[in-house]
């Protein structure tokens, strides 16, 4: 599965469920990966294409720093609960540090709450969609418009409503702004089939300066 036109890219939130899925996922099709964790006792993997080093998404220098000579930059950031609104800090480090490092090209895993469910009605408006949640959802939404304000060639991929650990199948539907979801209503993708969707995007850029979403 490797890939002709590899290319060296820095991920973020690389010890993440996500993380570690976008990482094999690029791995395994031959780019050169610079994995930024807070913890590296956090990330076991172990390629002679990968370097994880020790890094800050919170401030632009220590972004500036791990993204130089990069073709494309990976964010798959989550705060801790409660800490919601650093997702909006994070985005303007990240934005900030990866222009300073000359680097135009990012891909942003979001959240899918800002997703349409109707022409009016935002998934996380909806009454099935869990309250503990909303602060995280509203917070994504918020650096969603962060980052539509900046003149990178940036992509934001929000996931299917459940999110969960599964195979990858790489048979999945693509969308934009509305809420994809199968005949019996449900909204569903694996981990790993979110990871390929994402490197498909990196590899073969369609949704610049905008947002897509996958789901089964």
């Amino acid at each position: 599965m490797e890939t002709i036109n590899a290319m060296h890219i820095t991920i973020f939130g690389a010890s993440g469920q996500v993380g570690k899925a976008i990482v094999r996922e690029a791995l395994k099709r031959g780019h050169g990966v610079t994995a930024v964790v807070r913890d590296p006792a956090k990330l076991t993997e172990e390629h002679e294409r990968l370097k994880v080093v020790t890094g800050n998404i919170l401030d632009p220098a220590s972004v500036a720093s791990v993204c130089e000579g990069q073709d494309a930059v990976i964010s798959a950031y989550g705060p801790t609960f409660g800490e919601e609104q650093e997702l909006l800090e994070a985005a303007r480090s990240l934005i900030e540090g990866v222009q300073r490092a000359g680097v135009k090209r990012l891909l942003i895993v979001g959240g899918a709450g800002s997703l349409k469910t109707g022409p009016d009605t935002l998934l996380m408006d909806t009454p099935e969609f869990p309250q503990e949640l909303v602060p995280l959802a509203r917070a994504h939404a918020d650096a969603y418009d962060i980052y539509r304000l900046s003149d990178l060639d940036y992509s934001y991929l929000s996931p299917a409503a459940v999110l969960e650990t599964g195979r990858r199948t790489g048979n999945f539907r693509i969308g934009m702004d509305m809420l994809i979801t199968d005949e019996l209503g449900s909204s569903r993708i694996s981990i790993e089939d979110l990871a390929a969707a994402l490197i498909d995007e990196m590899e073969d850029p369609y949704f610049v300066r905008t947002r897509f979403t996958v789901a089964y």
